[in-house]
């Protein structure tokens, strides 16, 4: 008796795998599509921040906008008084400030990572990656807190404290990453010589590790000095300019920018607008910086390595 069930087709190898590869092929084309299309879009929204920055904000851009204060400019001036010398000089101030601790803190907590062997290493790294998205206005509610508590006035200084937890993580990572890439075998070298660990470190590594160091720096530099949250929290406007710290309100770019674009006048806004334009610039300037800093350091690593 004839079995009724059909015949069992062989398996064809060639034909499935072909048929995978097709699949696989279409979905990597369309990933690519894709990714080229996400890009193209997010490359055209830069674009257009860019333009609008610019556009709107050379209106007010003039040799006097950019070193004149606004010490008797009220919001409906005209746009031939003040500028922004003074938010430039206050930012500077309290941006400096805040390396002057996050520097050494962060190049020590890099050192730490990179050198040490001890098991608190682990923790180290999670309360640094913590604090790297700490949300900028909790930096400024804590120093706020802190004013509340000490019962005194909003300063330079206290704006310059909550800058500085923002720009610490990214200090400490890249000056890791920059100790990490300098090679094993120059401490080795250095070790084999004779050179105890400090002299290894301090006259070999350091100096190997200076360009990813100062792009550290300049990234750190870029990241807190458009930071608007936590200096309106921290400290008190101010439109003339006030080198002292410790004492009397100080004006930033960042706080200027949202004075003037809340008073809603036109003349405000076009200054709003020029002061985003300043900023942009200086950002601008840091992270191209820190790029071309990157790009010289691989280019000597790679003609090393020949």
């Amino acid at each position: 008796m004839s079995d009724p069930r059909p015949a069992k087709q062989p398996w064809n190898k060639s034909s499935k795998l072909a048929s995978f590869k097709g699949l696989r092929g279409f979905s990597d084309a369309t990933l690519v599509f894709g990714s080229l299309l996400l890009a193209a879009a997010v490359f055209s929204l830069l674009l257009s921040v860019l333009w609008s920055v610019i556009s709107a904000g050379s209106g007010a851009m003039s040799a006097e906008f950019i070193y004149q204060n606004n010490r008797y400019i009220s919001t409906t001036t005209s746009l031939d008084y003040g500028g922004v010398g003074h938010a430039i000089l206050g930012t500077l101030e309290l941006v400096l400030l805040a390396t002057a601790v996050a520097l050494p803190l962060g190049l020590a907590i890099a050192v730490y990572l990179t050198q040490s062997q001890s098991k608190l290493r682990n923790m180290v790294r999670a309360i640094t990656q913590a604090l790297a998205g700490l949300p900028s206005v909790v930096s400024g509610l804590f120093v706020l807190s802190i004013i509340s508590f000490l019962d005194a006035q909003k300063s330079g200084i206290f704006g310059a404290v909550a800058l500085f937890p923002l720009m610490l993580p990214t200090v400490a990572r890249v000056a890791e990453e920059a100790l990490r890439l300098v090679p094993q075998d120059l401490r080795l070298a250095a070790l084999g010589l004779g050179a105890p660990n400090y002299r290894a470190f301090f006259q070999v590594i350091l100096p190997a590790a200076k360009t990813g160091i100062i792009t550290a720096l300049l990234l750190g530099l870029a990241r807190v000095v458009g930071e608007t949250a936590p200096l309106i929290l921290t400290i008190q406007a101010n439109e003339g300019t006030n080198l002292n710290p410790l004492e009397g309100g100080v004006a930033t770019l960042p706080t200027y920018i949202y004075g003037f674009i809340s008073a809603g006048y036109a003349s405000s806004i076009t200054r709003a607008w020029g002061a985003s334009l300043v900023l942009l610039i200086i950002v601008g300037i840091l992270f191209v910086t820190a790029r071309l800093l990157t790009g010289d350091k691989k280019k000597k690593k790679s003609k090393g390595s020949k």
